[in-house]
């Protein structure tokens, strides 16, 4: 029997969705997460309405990152599979996209509210405030309602002049995040991060409305201990003795 070429890869993403599930982040079939094989030039995602929680690694839907075109599955890909291959098309750096409507983050995204660096532990994750878009016009949902998700993310991302590993999150209008990461490990950790720093944010200012964003300095500090050339934070990976 042959090898299945992105066992690892299906691996990584049930444990991402899992963890999903685990954290919270994720109800029912809501949302979704994918992974990419560069190589191979295909993204693996969860079909359509399936619980994160139940998915079983053969679930998981090849899609190909040049045709969109499903690739030997019995089930239908999530209907965010669109979204996923503008962002992975567009941005190489990618390995990883995760999407939930997770509460706190969804929020602010229904709100139409950017989530503002109030604080260190926002820094560490996102170089500055985690944007919104704009709001989908009626054409845009009229058409292709999922590709036009990915384009506005994409225009937001470019209007701010924002590389996608250093603000790994963008707030759709009136939906919900979509995060990724040079992995999907990475991705999720990332939407758990981001959900905690939308609670965090939102406590605050109902704490103190007038709550001012962390100083410049402090942030880019905070952000640059993490990611980067000049990373710190951790321990370096192990080396054969």
């Amino acid at each position: 029997m042959p090898t299945d070429p992105f066992r690892d890869l299906r691996e990584e993403l049930c444990r991402g969705h899992r963890r999903l599930a685990e954290a919270g982040l994720v109800a029912l079939s809501f949302g979704n997460a994918s992974g990419i094989d560069r190589t191979a030039g295909v993204v693996l995602i969860k079909p359509s309405g399936i619980a994160c929680d139940a998915l079983e690694p053969d679930m998981l839907v090849p899609v190909a990152l040049e045709t969109g075109r499903p690739l030997d599955s019995r089930y239908r890909p999530s209907s965010d599979t669109p979204t996923h291959l503008v962002l992975y098309r567009r941005y190489p750096e990618l390995g990883g996209i995760v999407h939930t409507h997770s509460p706190q983050a969804s929020a602010w995204a229904q709100a139409r509210l950017s989530i503002p660096p109030l604080g260190t532990t926002h820094a560490d994750h996102f170089a500055g405030e985690v944007p919104v878009t704009r709001a989908l016009r009626r054409h845009e949902v009229a058409g292709a309602y999922e590709l036009e998700t990915g384009h506005v993310i994409v225009e937001t991302l470019e209007r701010l002049r924002l590389h996608p590993l250093d603000m790994p999150a963008v707030l759709v209008a009136s939906h919900g995040p979509f995060v990724w990461g040079a992995s999907v490990t990475e991705a999720v950790d990332n939407a758990i991060a981001l959900e905690i720093v939308a609670a965090m944010a939102a406590d605050t200012l109902r704490l103190r409305p007038q709550a001012r964003s962390v100083g410049r300095w402090l942030l880019e500090r905070h952000h640059s201990r993490k990611h980067g050339p000049d990373a710190y934070y951790g321990q370096r990976p192990s080396t054969p003795t």
